[in-house]
């Protein structure tokens, strides 16, 4: 078996060596990096298995290293971090034969099959499902998300789980040999999502100071930033502190009332996933956080309307909860967001909560000067290019009509609307 792994190795270093991407055609190339993308995927399933299996037999004590992850570490060159990744990865693969199939197989990569078992390891029917959900494609950051929730369901108690990560909170640097520094945090989401509401406003105002001025950088450059900033001001000289915090809750009022969810009701931290009803709760009492909630058996917001251009603080509240990342199936942006009207506002003068979307300034771009558009419905879908037949262009005018409230000196009007928004 290993004789045949080494021919593999040989027969890759010759096709890798004489590879030549400038000779490709553009879908050849494609076709090139997802076949590229399977191999690696299989190779790391390989290293997963044979990692895990020389772990288990101890060797790394008679090399002298700390541990088998270090011993992976030094033998492949990676971090300690990422070698106890594999491991643990190597570890499940065992105990899951189907993820370990599909992994086998190059159908799921390194870091979908690591989310996909610490899932499937607390709940080993979601496996099938969450592979599925892989290969339909999408953003690794959306299939975390469902990992998430199908962890949170089946360990419903969120108080004990609260409290177990609570425990292993942690915060660390470094620097590496090239003398960048980084640092490294794990905390509950509710302490996350705290953190990332402090810096979003300060990182948006350097974004857009910078687009002012002409320069362009990652909003990582940025979030850094406004990182620094926020460490400045909190010194004793430092400047006053800013607003109280925005964050985003969905919660039921049964679960609110009773301390925990039941029979598939909802408390989450908008973009964080699941929390515990206790954490809501601190996050309601902290002077330094303003909790907007959307309270499912209160307020009902969808199909709201009003007339100015803005949305009012209920839809706003709703919007940022429909969209905690960038409406187009695929992206997981969920930095400066920006509101998009279906119905264009000079000509309607209504917002409706169920004609808006938040797209990141590359989707939205795509819209405005390219006529790409979302494919119609809710949440999360396709966004796709004006020729593609599920372009809202190409669909026929449904005879659906929605119904908008608008104060008309008092007055309530009715208009139809077309599959692609338009009235």
């Amino acid at each position: 078996m290993c004789e045949r792994l080494a021919q593999l190795r040989e027969a890759m270093a010759a096709y890798a060596a004489g590879f030549d991407a400038a000779l490709l055609s553009i879908s050849d190339a494609g076709r090139a990096r997802d076949q590229a993308a399977a191999v690696e995927a299989m190779a790391a399933t390989v290293k997963a298995l044979a990692a895990a299996r020389v772990a288990e037999a101890g060797r790394w004590q008679e090399g002298g290293q700390r541990s088998a992850a270090h011993d992976l570490a030094a033998a492949t060159g990676t971090t300690v971090r990422d070698a106890r990744d594999v491991l643990e990865a190597g570890r499940r693969l065992r105990q899951q034969p189907e993820l370990s199939s599909a992994a086998r197989r190059g159908e799921v990569s390194a870091a979908q099959t690591k989310a996909i078992a610490d899932a499937a390891d607390a709940d080993p029917a979601a496996a099938r499902r969450l592979i599925d959900r892989a290969r339909q494609g999408g953003s690794l950051a959306d299939l975390m998300d469902e990992c998430a929730r199908t962890k949170a369901a089946a360990h419903p108690d969120l108080e004990a789980r609260r409290q177990s990560i609570h425990a292993r909170r942690c915060l660390r640097d470094w620097t590496d040999p090239e003398g960048t520094w980084h640092l490294a945090a794990s905390a509950n989401p509710e302490d996350g999502a705290e953190v990332m509401a402090a810096l979003r406003p300060l990182a948006d105002r350097m974004f857009h100071e910078a687009r002012r001025e002409g320069r362009r950088e990652p909003p990582a450059a940025y979030g850094f930033d406004a990182l620094v900033e926020l460490a400045r001001s909190a010194a004793p000289d430092g400047p006053a502190r800013p607003a109280p915090l925005k964050l985003l809750v969905r919660v039921d009022l049964d679960t609110l009332l009773r301390g925990y969810p039941a029979g598939g009701e909802t408390c989450e931290l908008a973009g964080y996933g699941p929390v515990a009803v206790s954490a809501i709760r601190d996050l309601m009492a902290s002077r330094s956080t303003f909790l907007a909630a959307i309270v499912t058996r209160q307020k009902a917001l969808v199909g709201v309307a009003h007339l100015g251009r803005r949305p009012t603080a209920h839809q706003q509240s709703a919007l940022e909860w429909l969209y905690p990342s960038c409406a187009a199936e695929g992206c997981a942006a969920q930095g400066h967001l920006e509101r998009d009207h279906r119905v264009d506002w000079a000509r309607s003068h209504l917002t409706v909560l169920d004609l808006l979307d938040l797209l990141c300034p590359h989707h939205h771009r795509l819209k405005t000067t390219e006529g790409w558009a979302l494919v119609p419905g809710t949440g999360k879908r396709p966004f796709v290019p004006p020729d593609d037949q599920r372009h809202p262009r190409h669909q026929r005018v449904s005879p659906r009509r929605t119904s908008v409230a608008a104060q008309h000196g008092g007055r309530t009007s009715t208009k139809a609307v077309r599959p692609d928004g338009r009235i």
